[in-house]
């Protein structure tokens, strides 16, 4: 180990501490030691090579995976594949996973799976190349059913999302038909259906929702009011957000978000906690991964390059605080970002 290394572990309190104490933190001790971020980034790139172990899990299925998906509880994880079936499987903190069920439904490729929050109950959501989105409930374990199915579309359902849950059950569904809709379940357990017709006419790719905690809530009126905001990417390269109001969908970014060169492959709204900013993290098949931000409610949003991978990227997810971005690229590698004091974004490790 580098004395530089051995020193910020002894100003910080140690490297397994790392993930537990803010980053900004450990950022500024090195930039104070060193004039380097560079010792936190590979202190991070350790412990997360200790916590996250790679796990290998046979899936079954006989074609391509589009998706996968995890519980809320991180004990079963649901794939999505071109064989036309969901299945979903066990798994554990060692290396073992078993299978528990295979969903059949769809007539098609079935690119992404999606679960509810616990609270409504076991269920999952799927969508696919033939226009449909089925949402699967579990009766008793490992027994799943068909509770709904939607045919709103008029071709492939690309991308679904659930809302937030303090928003009700609620799912957002984006077609190559470039329509969204968005179906929330009432009372009587029926759906409404609501509609965003031509957001983007070349087709929809992705969508995701808004934390339903607006920014600034933690330090305003202490009043929640809960927000209901959408962003979708498209084929035709752009990026949008859309806002509830009076009941109807409405634009709510103008101009439209516009830095990538091709089609957007995936949209990622992260988790806020109540602090004075929206980011969004966007990707493309151009290679790059931009991170929008906006602060106040009415600003311009602005984008910055997080990177390009000269490969096109296919996902981008956020972990649950929001403070780290996970980049699925053509590379074949996954990898972790940060952004540091000055702003800019640093690779933390590769997961293998």
């Amino acid at each position: 180990m580098s004395s530089e290394l051995a020193s910020v572990e002894n100003v910080v309190g140690g490297e397994t501490q790392t993930p537990n104490i803010g980053f900004t933190f450990y950022c500024r001790v090195a930039k104070k030691l060193f004039g380097s971020t560079e010792p936190v980034r590979r202190v991070l790139q350790r412990s997360f090579e200790q916590i996250m172990p790679g796990q290998k899990i046979e899936t079954g299925h006989t074609d391509t995976i589009h998706d996968v998906s995890m519980d809320y509880y991180g004990k079963r994880i649901a794939s999505a594949s071109s064989d036309a079936t969901i299945r979903i499987a066990g798994v554990t903190t060692g290396s073992n996973s078993h299978p528990l069920a295979i969903l059949t439904g769809h007539n098609g490729p079935v690119w992404q799976v999606a679960w509810a929050h616990p609270k409504f109950g076991s269920i999952l959501a799927s969508c696919s190349y033939d226009g449909s989105v089925i949402v699967w409930r579990e009766g008793n374990l490992n027994e799943w059913t068909q509770a709904h199915t939607f045919t709103d579309h008029k071709s492939s359902v690309n991308s679904i999302a659930w809302a937030p849950h303090e928003l009700g059950l609620c799912l957002a569904c984006g077609s190559s038909d470039g329509s969204i809709t968005v179906q929330t379940v009432r009372s009587d357990g029926g759906w409404d259906t609501s509609r965003i017709d031509q957001a983007h006419p070349t087709g929809v790719t992705s969508v995701t929702w808004a934390p339903s905690m607006a920014p600034g809530a933690l330090i305003g009126s202490g009043v929640f009011d809960p927000v209901q905001k959408l962003a979708s990417g498209g084929y035709d390269n752009l990026v949008k957000v859309w806002k509830l109001t009076d009941g109807s969908w409405k634009m709510d970014c103008f101009p439209a978000l516009q830095m990538h060169s091709d089609l957007v492959r995936d949209v990622a709204w992260a988790p806020n906690l109540g602090l004075p900013k929206s980011t969004i993290a966007s990707c493309s098949q151009d290679g790059t991964v931009v991170v929008w931000t906006v602060g106040k409610e009415g600003e311009q949003w602005k984008g910055i390059v997080l990177n390009d991978f000269k490969a096109p990227v296919w996902r981008v997810s956020w972990s649950l605080t929001g403070n780290l971005l996970a980049v699925a690229a053509g590379d074949n590698n996954v990898t972790l970002w940060k952004e540091a004091v000055d702003g800019e974004w640093q690779q933390v490790t590769t997961v293998e």
